[in-house]
């Protein structure tokens, strides 16, 4: 038997596979390192510039930085909001690690309250987390030295000194300049609407009331920022570039640390306000409101403690009464009704009313009564505003009527804001027929227009409103924009605030705005005048008009009876006047409440306001 055959081996066809298998092979690494000389080419070389800007960027930052906010000062230069130097304790959280530890150790160094905790923890939820958050402001040098000892042992926690606004005067211009406070998420949304967002980037505090607010624009700058190189645990190197922020602009203001000193001291511990002006341009010479509040309470965060406190006091001190304050005009319009009367001919300088103490509507048994329970006689005009005679007025309005009073009225202002630089302002309130339906859904009655017609019931109106009237009485019908900014400026320019008059009330014959300024002279002249007592023996002339309001009604039969009176039930005190009477550059008006009538209270408060007005020289000062 024949053995089986053993196939050879061929080497022609197996070196032919392995010579394919290596072009293969081959093919593959060459197209593989193809692809890498591609991607080596593609990455330094086409998009060099674009990698080499993000490797920069992970060691260059842009810092931004806060601009110094404006000062602001009076007409004589004192300043009443400037900037000091302060020291604060602040964390970066994404520097810290565990937050709630580094609190526990910060908390064994310095006292820091639970408040101050929870208010830093909300911001932490609020904002970036690399974002530096301050978490105790106004640190003392005692803090400062325990904390930067042991700075080593706390990563992201820094001691920064920065500049911080303060209000050397405290609670003398509060309702003026207002204050600034931390940055809220109102605050944010607010600015991202007015396309503002950006300029805030490294800014704590804004503008919150008053003039603080109304010119935070200007008063807060442009911010800067420093291009500089970190290392990779974020701290500083070097600074490879730095734009510098612009200080925001200083403001002068027309007010007088002075005069606005004597209303502060005049008011006492008594609620009202003050607020004088200049007729000839709008520039407010004093403004304030009684009870007043320290400001700088508010700039680094006020406590839930002392804001209750401001909040549910029953004084109000929140409340800017210079022109938030709605108070009963009362007999303060009677020079303006007057006007109206003259005007239209509805009487005339000579006509007489007699006054027996009461005035009724015909089918009426009810009576208005005067504030003279046996009556003034025989007045006329001159002698009706002097005196304040009731009864006069009562007839004049009925014979006016509710419309042409009240059309009349807000030409002199009333029922209108007036445009004073600042946001806090009420309109108060002129009624009318229109008003009155639909605030109450009922006919306008002749008994609605006797009350009103000596500035009581319906008719309300701000300090502020009534000095601004009598700023047009003087000015023969031009009504100035009220303002307290007179100069803003730089280092390297000024804007002066220009005044703005216009023409708002027209009269048929220039002699009657003589006759009514006449009638405000006698009120502080004549022996009978309501205001002749405060100003006796003054080295200036001057006019004014005392008013007595009603808080509560007193029953017709009834006499009125301060001490049995509820104290917050008592009448309000009213006076407006102006100074010299030939040609007047100051008008003012004072609103007291609760102390009585006007004549014994407010108008000796405007005596000592413009004794001092012409001791000191204010007028001077142009």
């Amino acid at each position: 038997m024949l053995k089986k055959r053993i196939p050879m081996q061929d080497i022609a066809a197996e070196t032919r596979l392995f010579n394919s298998r290596s072009v293969v092979a081959m093919l593959v690494v060459c197209v593989l390192f193809s692809v890498i000389l591609f991607n080596m080419y593609n990455l330094q070389v086409r998009s060099y510039q674009d990698y080499q800007i993000r490797s920069e960027g992970n060691r260059i930052k842009v810092l931004p930085m806060a601009p110094n906010r404006g000062l602001i000062s009076d007409r004589n230069g004192i300043l009443l909001a400037e900037n000091r130097p302060v020291f604060s304790l602040e964390l970066v959280p994404e520097q810290t690690g565990d937050i709630n530890n580094i609190l526990l150790k910060l908390a064994e160094l310095i006292e820091i309250t639970a408040e101050q905790q929870a208010d830093f923890l909300q911001q932490v939820r609020q904002q970036r987390r690399f974002n530096s958050i301050a978490l105790k402001e106004r640190l003392n040098e005692e803090e400062v030295a325990i904390i930067s000892v042991n700075l080593h042992r706390m990563p992201g926690v820094t001691v920064e000194a920065r500049l911080s606004r303060h209000y050397p005067f405290a609670d003398l211009f509060t309702h003026a300049l207002g204050y600034i406070g931390k940055i809220n998420t109102d605050d944010l949304r607010r600015l991202d609407e007015q396309g503002r967002i950006a300029n805030y980037a490294a800014s704590r505090e804004i503008g919150k009331l008053g003039l603080e607010r109304y010119y935070e624009e200007q008063l807060h700058g442009t911010m800067g920022f420093q291009e500089v190189e970190v290392n990779n645990r974020g701290r500083v190197i070097r600074v490879l570039r730095s734009v510098p922020a612009q200080s925001g602009k200083n403001i002068r203001l027309s007010l007088d640390v002075g005069l606005q000193l004597t209303a502060q001291q005049t008011l006492q511990q008594k609620r009202g306000a003050i607020v004088a002006m200049d007729p000839r341009d709008g520039a407010v010479l004093a403004f304030y409101s009684n009870p007043s509040y320290d400001p700088n309470l508010f700039v680094h965060g006020i406590s839930s403690s002392n804001y209750n406190a401001l909040l549910n006091s029953p004084d109000r001190p929140l409340i800017n009464r210079a022109t938030q304050g709605i108070y009963p005009p009362a007999s303060t319009i009677k020079p303006h009704l007057a006007l109206l009367g003259l005007e239209t001919n509805t009487v005339q300088p000579g006509t007489r009313v007699w006054d027996p103490g009461y005035f009724t509507l015909p089918n009426s048994d009810h009576r208005f009564r005067d504030w003279r329970r046996n009556g003034h006689g025989w007045v006329d005009v001159y002698s009706a505003v002097a005196e304040s005679c009731d009864i006069y007025f009562y007839e004049l309005g009925i014979k006016l009527g509710i419309d042409r009073i009240s059309d009349y009225m807000h030409k002199f202002g009333f029922g209108e804001r007036t445009g004073i630089d600042i946001h806090e302002e009420a309109s108060a309130n002129m009624p009318s027929r229109g008003w009155k339906r639909a605030r109450f859904n009922q006919p306008w009655y002749p008994g609605d227009t006797v009350p009103l017609s000596i500035g009581q019931s319906f008719w309300t109106a701000t300090p502020l409103q009534l000095a601004l009237s009598t700023a047009v009485i003087v000015n023969k019908g031009l009504m100035p924009t009220p303002h307290m900014a007179a100069e803003l400026s730089t280092d390297y320019s000024s804007e002066l605030v220009e005044p703005a008059l216009r023409r708002s009330v027209e009269v048929v014959d220039e002699k009657n705005w003589l006759i009514v300024a006449d009638t405000m002279v006698r009120t502080v002249a004549t022996l009978k005048g309501t205001a002749h007592t405060a100003f006796k023996k003054t080295p200036y002339s001057s006019g004014g008009k005392t008013g007595t309001a009603q808080v509560v009604a007193i029953a017709q039969d009834a006499k009125y009876d301060a001490e049995s009176l509820d104290e917050r039930h008592r009448d309000n005190a009213m006076y407006i006047g102006y100074a010299p009477a030939e040609n007047p550059t100051i008008v003012f008006s004072v609103a007291v409440e609760n102390t009585g009538g006007g004549g014994s209270t407010a108008a000796p408060i405007g005596r000592q306001l413009l004794d001092y007005y012409f001791s000191a020289g204010v007028n001077a000062n142009e």
